[in-house]
C-alpha cells in the first residue's frame, strides 16, 4: 500500500507557504490505519526496546497502539501541565517562542530501551526535546519512527546527531 497518496495535502496552513501533510484521511481508514500500525510495530526492534515513547497527540494515536500489538508499554509525553504527578520537563525553542514537554517522573526506568514514535518528522524540534525527558530519567533512546519524514528539512540529521536513529514509513522530498 502506497501511504502517500492517501495523505491529504493542505496548502498554506498553518500558515502561507506551509504545505501541511494531514493524516487523517489514513486513520480514519481502517485499511490504511491498520497498515500504517503494522509497518511502524515492524520498525520498531522488539528485541532492543522496552517501552514506546509517544507525545500527544498524534504521536498517542500511532504509539499507543504498537505498544499494544508488540507487548510493551507506552509512555505520554505532554504539554505543561497537562500530567498529575511528580514530571520533569524540557523546554525546547518554536518558531515563534518556546513550548515545554512533561513526562511523569517515574514513566522511564534507568537503563530501559526507548523508541520514540510520531507521525510527522519536520525540524525534529519536539522529538529532540523527548530524547532529553528519556535522558533525564535514564532512559536509552534507542530509535525514533515516524509515519512520514519530511526529508528536506533538518530533523532527520538533527536526531541522528543526538545518537538516534531515524525510521520512516514514508518520505516526502521536497516538490
Amino acid at each position: 500500500m502506497d501511504l502517500k497518496d492517501k495523505f491529504r495535502h493542505v496548502p498554506n496552513f498553518p500558515k502561507e507557504g506551509i504545505d501541511f501533510i494531514d493524516i487523517t484521511t489514513v486513520l480514519s481508514d481502517g485499511e490504511s490505519f491498520k497498515y500504517a500500525v503494522d509497518k511502524i510495530a515492524e520498525a520498531v526492534n522488539t528485541g532492543e526496546c522496552d517501552v514506546i515513547v509517544g507525545s500527544e497527540a498524534r504521536g498517542f494515536i500511532l504509539g499507543a497502539p504498537v505498544a499494544y500489538k508488540l507487548g510493551i508499554g507506552f509512555v505520554p509525553v505532554r504539554k505543561k501541565g497537562k500530567l498529575p504527578y511528580q514530571t520533569v520537563s524540557a523546554t525546547y525553542e518554536l518558531e515563534y517562542g518556546s513550548d515545554t514537554l512533561e513526562m511523569h517522573k517515574d514513566a522511564i526506568k534507568p537503563g530501559q530501551k526507548v523508541v520514540i514514535v510520531d507521525d510527522l518528522l519536520a525540524t525534529g524540534g519536539t522529538v529532540d526535546c523527548i530524547i532529553n525527558l528519556v535522558r533525564q530519567l535514564g532512559g536509552i533512546v534507542v530509535g525514533a519512527v515516524f509515519l512520514v519524514n519530511l526529508f528536506e528539512l533538518p530533523g532527520q540529521a538533527r536526531l541522528e546527531k543526538s545518537g538516534v536513529k531515524v525510521t520512516s514509513i514514508v518520505n516526502i522530498e521536497g516538490e
